[in-house]
């Protein structure tokens, strides 16, 4: 059995546009505490407006950490953020602050949390024949096929995650059994922290309303300025930063593919999507409390006080 960890970390979690990093601010001043980010995309430097990444004066007020680790052109893996939000940890938990872990990413929570899943090793001829299939049937079919053997993890994945749906295939294919479930497995064997999570309950009409506000207020305060910047510096479009939702519709603006008006249309309703995919992620969570944000704060700041004391 494996020993209760010490160090205590509060994670915020739940869908885009729900309100995570406001949350975790005011709970930041009132436990004394320091954020780290768990968002993919708030990694990467440059990437301001598209991501919501808290302001210059937010970050002033509270220390946050892995924000603009990286380069947009720099790989960055769920075990890199694992290894660098541990380094993090420690250093603020060493300066006798509090920890608060927000963001969406639900694999990097998983990966800080529970360690990465032993999966088996896969094999390279396996691997370049599923990519090989890919090319010629699609994206989408690689999915549905995916549904099939494991509808469980089909369910979290967008068609444009091929690493993924690939790499659950494989698993399925070498083993015969799905991904999810070595995961589920692998979830009760370790656990790396002491944790408190709290996830953002947002009616979805609401939430939906909020995304559709959020990216009109993110081209009005300049994104395809950002991204014009980000291109002319050199990172291409076929970066997967730059291939991330807001930025690629952006950039296709700018070529000429497609009108503001499409690009806005189809960034809101891939933001929409992503949201519901990491709904279906988090809700399979039993750790997960989930709360109404801002009308319940009273309640999730005393259970964040009864959990650190």
């Amino acid at each position: 059995m494996n020993s209760i960890p010490t160090i205590k970390i509060l994670i915020i979690c739940g869908p885009t546009a729900s309100g995570k990093s406001d949350l975790a601010l005011r709970l930041a001043h009132a436990l004394d505490a320091e954020i780290v980010n768990a968002d993919s995309m708030q990694l990467f430097r440059g990437l301001d407006i598209g991501t919501a990444k808290p302001s210059p004066d937010q970050q002033a007020e509270i220390r946050h950490h892995l924000i603009d680790a990286v380069s947009p052109d720099q790989p960055f893996s769920a075990a890199d953020f694992a290894a660098s939000a541990d380094a993090a940890i420690r250093d603020i938990v060493n300066r006798g602050k509090r920890v608060i872990v927000a963001g969406g990413t639900g694999l990097y929570i998983r990966a800080l949390v529970h360690g990465l899943v032993d999966s088996p090793p896969g094999t390279s001829e396996l691997r370049q024949a599923l990519h090989d299939e890919a090319a010629k049937t699609g994206n989408e079919a690689m999915l549905e096929k995916l549904r099939h053997v494991d509808p469980e993890l089909a369910a979290t994945l967008h068609p444009n995650n091929l690493v993924r749906i690939v790499r659950a295939l494989e698993v399925y294919q070498l083993t015969g059994i799905p991904l999810s479930r070595h995961q589920k497995e692998h979830a009760f064997a370790t656990r790396r922290y002491t944790t408190l999570q709290i996830g953002i309950s947002v009616d979805r009409t609401e939430l939906y309303t909020r995304i559709d506000d959020r990216v009109e207020r993110m081209l009005s305060d300049g994104l395809l300025n950002e991204v014009s910047g980000l291109l002319s510096a050199g990172y291409g479009r076929d970066l997967k930063a730059m291939r991330s939702i807001g930025y690629k519709e952006a950039a296709a603006h700018l070529s000429g593919e497609l009108s503001i008006k499409e690009a806005a249309a189809l960034i809101k309703r891939d933001t929409r999507h992503y949201a519901k995919r990491q709904l279906t992620w988090f809700k399979a969570d039993p750790d997960i409390l989930w709360f109404e944000y801002p009308e319940k704060f009273g309640i999730i700041l005393q259970q964040a006080i009864e959990f650190f004391e």
